[in-house]
């Protein structure tokens, strides 16, 4: 049996299974968790500890048809400066109730479109932050970058408060793909954001480019590959063109006759994952690839990748904190998300309550499975003695929790009584398989 008949054959061109960037996934939030709980589990964090800070930006000055993210368009910056004194005034109730001596392991800002911001806001905004908590010595701070939407002086500003690493926003550099999901956006602007990026002392540049999109060929994402690695960037993000104009209307502008087979979906990402390996970046995880000095591949190596809501990442710390409108957070405790409409998040904000609508708190088996399917998106393999030591998993628990894995997809894994472990051949299957370990509702999902 052929491996792409074997691949089709285990429903990896048919099913719909989450990324797993969070375990339960978001869609199994639920009421529940509320700003009295987020206040709870922010005081309760240690006294110095280290955290992540996300500060989601919801706006763009055009919305591009082949995302699915929260956002909203604006032509003026009348809103954006709106909301910038809300955010400001959410980190005021953060820095009321978070313990002393907190630092940032990371701050990233993301969207939207962070750099839609004047300079001035960004000034602003980098200040309110860091009245809140200084960056740890070692910290990361990395900013969404729009080519289309960034200059000299922006960046400047940005590089002052210390931002360290940039990530752009790429997605395929061919003029009648860019044209088909709404988002023009030369080479050249490319390069010249990159360049000012370089110029201004950031020393770490991430891009992001998709695959499975509308007119797409080998050829054409072969040539957008090359383009992008011209750039030199330190790390790529690969993702997979999601399809759903049903839960994001703005999709319904793309043609979906004009989309990539499943088949040639997979023809498209192993075309690009061959330039990338004979370039020298690693793969990381299943769509991540970075130089051999980058964070992510020194974390790959010391066996301590982890997932985040951004994809993969190197962050140390167990505790991101999301501000802003449906930005999430993550505690030792569980999930928070934030109410998505910015009228209500700022409304909530400005009557000093903190926007939280919903989350989940964990349960044991909740921190058992994330860890299991944190393992295999990350490292391929789970670990039995791990599981045992943390989770006091015995030998007829661990094979008990990868039954319904070895049903489905036995003859793919490799399992003993010390490890499960997924073949190199068969790493196409992996967030099918990670979803074998989902004790929720995938129809939910």
């Amino acid at each position: 049996m052929t491996t792409m008949t074997q691949l089709s054959r285990l429903g990896l061109f048919d099913a719909r299974v989450p990324r797993y960037t969070s375990y339960p996934t978001a869609p199994h939030f639920a009421g529940g968790v509320d700003a009295s709980l987020f206040k709870t589990w922010i005081s309760a964090l240690p006294e110095g500890d280290r955290i992540s800070l996300y500060i989601h930006v919801p706006f763009c000055r055009r919305l591009c048809w082949f995302c699915a993210c929260r956002t909203q368009g604006t032509q003026t910056l009348g809103p954006v400066a709106a909301y910038v004194e809300t955010l400001k005034e959410e980190l005021r109730l953060l820095a009321a109730t978070l313990p002393s001596g907190i630092k940032l392991s990371r701050l990233h800002w993301g969207g939207g479109t962070p750099t839609l911001l004047s300079a001035g806001m960004m000034r602003d905004l980098a200040q309110a932050i860091f009245a809140v908590a200084p960056l740890a010595d070692d910290a990361e701070f990395s900013v969404e970058i729009d080519p289309n939407e960034i200059d000299a002086e922006r960046i400047a500003v940005l590089a002052e408060a210390g931002m360290n690493r940039a990530s752009i926003g790429v997605q395929d550099f061919d003029p009648q793909i860019q044209e088909c999901i709404g988002r023009e956006q030369s080479y050249d602007v490319t390069k010249e954001a990159a360049d000012m990026l370089r110029a201004a002392g950031i020393r770490s540049l991430n891009a992001d480019i998709l695959y499975g999109l509308p007119h797409q060929t080998n050829e054409k994402i072969a040539d957008s590959v090359q383009m992008l690695l011209s750039l030199a960037p330190d790390r790529v993000a690969l993702y997979g063109y999601a399809h759903v104009p049903w839960m994001a209307r703005r999709q319904g502008m793309i043609p979906s006759d004009a989309l990539p087979t499943p088949q040639e979906r997979l023809g498209l990402f192993e075309t690009a994952q061959q330039l990338f390996d004979w370039d020298g970046y690693k793969t990381i995880g299943i769509d991540h690839f970075a130089t051999p000095t980058d964070g992510l591949s020194v974390a790959q190596a010391a066996g301590k990748l982890k997932r985040n809501f951004q994809g993969y990442t190197d962050d140390p710390s167990p505790t991101l904190i999301g501000l802003g409108a449906s930005a999430i957070s993550k505690f030792r405790q569980g999930f928070a998300q934030h109410v998505s409409a910015t009228s209500k998040y700022t409304s909530s904000v400005r009557d000093g309550i903190f926007a939280t609508h919903r989350g989940h708190v964990f349960s044991t088996d909740d921190l058992l499975r994330a860890r299991i399917i944190e393992a295999l998106m990350c490292d391929f393999e789970v670990n039995a003695d791990e599981l045992a030591r943390d989770f006091g998993l015995t030998a007829a628990g661990f094979k008990s929790i990868c039954t319904p894995a070895l049903d489905r997809f036995g003859d793919t894994l490799d399992f003993n009584a010390a490890r499960l472990a997924i073949p190199e051949r068969t790493r196409p299957l992996t967030r099918l398989i990670a979803s074998a370990f989902d004790a929720y509702d995938m129809a939910a999902a």
